[in-house]
């Protein structure tokens, strides 16, 4: 494969937080995410600022919202008015005309009924006239009209806002694809892939459909509290304390309830992770699981893990969901005071009807946006901790940036030095030393070694998926380092032992090593790595689909499409790790003679296992923890009778006690 292909490079973001040491995070691996406690205010505060690009818009929700908040908290208001008017016309029709309200008031007092007289001296009533009900079918028409503006407002608001939304995510969900493009390979060797995958979909889904739901919700919650607030101020700043008092007490139940639920959906999307990486874990090596009788002990991790997911998510829901009904209970405390000393003052005559109608309407709307950022508690934190989540990702330390004017080879002859090279996953591990190594253009280099032996880190490390800790490569007598990454894969092509496909057909598989080769460059490069002498027997020949993982077709036969894909990359230096691992003897011997082909030329690395495979190798070295430990062609090795002569016996040996 093209390499160029596979990695983006460069790097803007500072580094924050060292990625792991090595490798070990393969499809079975089964490392944990670091527990990271919920920093609320400050994780919220970012995830706002990922908001920013769309402050215009946002300003005109804001104006939007206002405005239509602003229409809705008149409407009780004016409904108090026609209730009063409807009130003093009912009053008013039950007194002898042709007086005045002050004498009716006096005869009233005359009489002992004092509380009645007060409170017709402070209504707007004239004895002996009913309801005047074109005044109030007007109050009507006009509380109909503003409740429609506010809603239409309400409706452009929401409108706005879902757009803003949806681009913020989308921007979102660009910046982590471009920054998995530029983390090193050492922090996928400790990340489980379905934990990445977790934050790459569940947490972004939930930000997502956080923002949606509490955004417009708390700005309308906001406002109308602001409003409401002033028209109680209005009617009554009595009552006004009286509705105000109970906000300090539901604050602190929200507090206290908020605290212990945050530890609890950090703990949810941790559980979430953990299960999706152990799902996709199990299918992707499901054969294996099999293979060593292992179903039981992974459906015991599932329930493990789900039974965590469970708790956890029953702890947040539940803890957070005792919110709403708390503050539900304290509010209806603040109405039953308010609507017995409302009463008490119509009584007194010191306020109407109509307005204790009114800030009971009110004290209804003042509570009810409260109860709404409370029982958003649970959504808010359950998105903030997704957030934190991603955020942690996208704070991740990135690989080391491209040299600003970077050398770019446009001829590359495929010299390759090592010159003392250092390297270790871990520092206090130490792994190669003062390595040298030094290919001709055209060399063929055969790497042969115990597992463990540095053999796949060599590669790694001429491809810069790795830094040096020590020394310097070069190509054509250039430090790598001084080169852009992509630059420097453009001109090497790998081949590994475990192959990767994607959801296309063989073609376009093939076709990936040089996306500007034509049909018949495909065809020419699948006939030279005898990729034709398979696909000619399929139905669909070229057009037929496989998966990533390739069903339909064998493992060999998986292998050959990425020795052909690599054919087609035409690179100045070839790497080949064990890639003929999975091929049959018969067909093993035509990928030689390919690879032979190919590697005219070229400079090659060749990993491998199989010594009969590498005896025409021009160099083989012989690397032992991190060391090369001889070096030579087959013969001179041989003669030697060190490492290689042990290691190529022990096959045959091996081979002939079969036998």
């Amino acid at each position: 494969m093209n390499a160029k292909a596979r990695n983006k490079s460069g790097s803007t973001t500072p580094p924050r937080r060292q990625g792991g040491h090595g490798p070990g995070g393969g499809p079975m691996s089964m490392g944990m995410p670091a527990a990271k406690s919920l920093n609320f205010k400050a994780s919220s505060a970012r995830l706002l600022r990922t908001l920013s690009p769309e402050r215009l818009r946002m300003i005109a929700v804001l104006a939007l919202a206002i405005v239509s908040v602003a229409l809705g908290v008149l409407g009780p208001k004016m409904l108090g008015n026609a209730t009063n008017e409807v009130f003093n016309g009912f009053i008013g029709s039950r007194l002898p005309a042709g007086v005045s309200k002050a004498e009716v008031v006096a005869s009233l007092q005359a009489r002992g009924q004092d509380q009645f007289a007060d409170m017709l001296a402070g209504m707007d009533v004239v004895p002996g006239e009913g309801v005047d009900f074109g005044a109030v079918g007007l109050i009507l028409v006009a509380v109909l009209t503003i409740y429609v503006a506010s809603a239409l407002f309400g409706y452009a608001q929401g409108m706005l806002l879902t757009g803003v939304v949806q681009r913020s995510v989308f921007r979102m969900r660009r910046d982590v694809e471009t920054k998995l493009g530029y983390l090193p390979l050492s922090y996928f060797d400790h990340q489980p892939r379905g934990e990445i995958l977790s934050r790459v979909t569940n947490d972004i889904d939930n930000i997502a459909q956080t923002l949606q739901q509490t955004l417009s919700q708390l700005l309308n919650a906001v406002f109308t509290v602001l409003g409401v607030l002033v028209m109680m101020l209005t009617i009554s700043p009595l009552l006004t304390l009286v509705a105000v008092a109970t906000v300090p007490v539901a604050g602190v139940i929200t507090m206290l309830i908020a605290r212990r639920s945050q530890p609890q959906f950090i703990r949810q999307w941790q559980a979430t992770g953990d299960l999706n990486a152990h799902i996709e874990e199990m299918y992707t090596g499901h054969e294996l699981v099999k293979v060593f009788g292992r179903q039981a002990q992974a459906a015991d991790t599932f329930r493990e893990r789900n039974g965590e997911l469970y708790t956890s998510s029953f702890k947040s829901q539940f803890i957070s969901g005792t919110i709403q009904p708390s503050m539900m209970f304290v509010m209806n405390l603040g109405y039953v005071v308010i609507a017995v000393v409302g009463g008490l003052r119509v009584a007194s005559g010191t306020m109407s009807l109509g307005d204790v109608q009114a800030f009971i309407q009110y004290s209804r709307q003042f509570t009810q946006p409260i109860s709404q950022i409370a029982s958003m508690m649970n959504l808010l934190q359950s998105g903030v901790a997704s957030a934190e989540r991603v955020f942690e990702l996208l704070d991740e330390q990135e690989q080391s940036p491209d040299p600003i004017d970077p050398v770019r080879l446009t001829d590359v002859r495929g010299q390759v030095d090592f010159d003392a090279v250092d390297f270790s996953y871990d520092p206090d591990v130490k792994l190669i030393e003062r390595l040298d190594l030094h290919a001709v253009p055209g060399q063929t280099i055969a790497i042969v070694g115990p597992t463990g032996a540095g053999k796949t880190t060599l590669v790694n490390l001429l491809e810069r998926f790795y830094e040096l800790r020590g020394g310097a490569i070069r190509l054509d007598g250039v430090d790598v380092r001084a080169m852009e990454r992509g630059g420097l894969r453009h001109h090497i092509g790998m081949v590994l032992q475990d192959t990767w496909l994607f959801q296309g057909t063989i073609f376009d598989n093939i076709h990936y090593g040089r996306l500007d080769a034509t049909r018949e460059e495909v065809l020419s490069a699948a006939e030279a790595t005898y990729v034709d002498r398979f696909v000619k027997h399929l139905p669909d020949g070229y057009d037929t689909v496989v998966d990533e993982e390739g069903s339909g077709i064998s493992a060999g036969e998986k292998q050959l499409l990425t020795i052909a894909r690599a054919f087609l990359a035409d690179p100045a230096i070839l790497i080949l790790d064990e890639a003929t691992s999975s091929v049959d003897t018969r067909t093993e011997v035509l990928v030689q003679r390919a690879m032979g082909k190919l590697r005219v030329g070229r400079t090659s690395f060749v990993i491998a296992h199989r010594l009969s495979t590498i005896r025409d190798a021009d160099t083989i070295l012989v690397m032992e923890d991190g060391a090369i430990v001889e070096q030579g062609n087959h013969e001179t090795l041989m003669a030697a009778e060190g490492a290689y002569a042990r290691l190529y016996n022990s096959q045959f040996a091996g081979a002939a006690a079969e036998g």
